[in-house]
């Protein structure tokens, strides 16, 4: 059962044919399995946790706190800072974690 899909799905402000159109499924079938009708293959739910940036624990309801260590929800900016931190040498990565140390540690 996909029991945060509506909750996501609210907080990315959406709409059910809109998540249709990224999953390359129907409306209709975003409906049946935010009202429990009907579940999601692997794929899609696989499809839909990517897209939100979370675990299938977390969409499928296994648990409830998307604040856990395990079930944390990646922002598109967040995302972004992975991005390009990935691109940098170790060197710089290096450099950068330091700075984010140093930051939280003023705080």
């Amino acid at each position: 059962m996909v029991k945060n899909l509506k909750v996501l799905r609210k907080e990315k402000n959406i709409s059910q044919q809109q998540l249709a159109n990224i999953l390359e499924i129907s409306q209709q079938a975003i409906n049946k399995y935010e009202n429990h009708k009907v579940e999601p293959d692997i794929s899609t739910l696989i499809a839909m946790a990517d897209y939100f940036g979370v675990t299938l624990d977390y969409l499928v309801g296994r648990f409830e706190s998307e604040d856990s260590e395990d079930n944390v929800v990646i922002t598109d900016s967040e995302k972004e800072l992975i991005f390009n931190f990935k691109k940098l040498t170790e060197s710089e990565k290096t450099g950068v974690k330091a700075l984010i140390e140093t930051f939280n540690k003023l705080k």
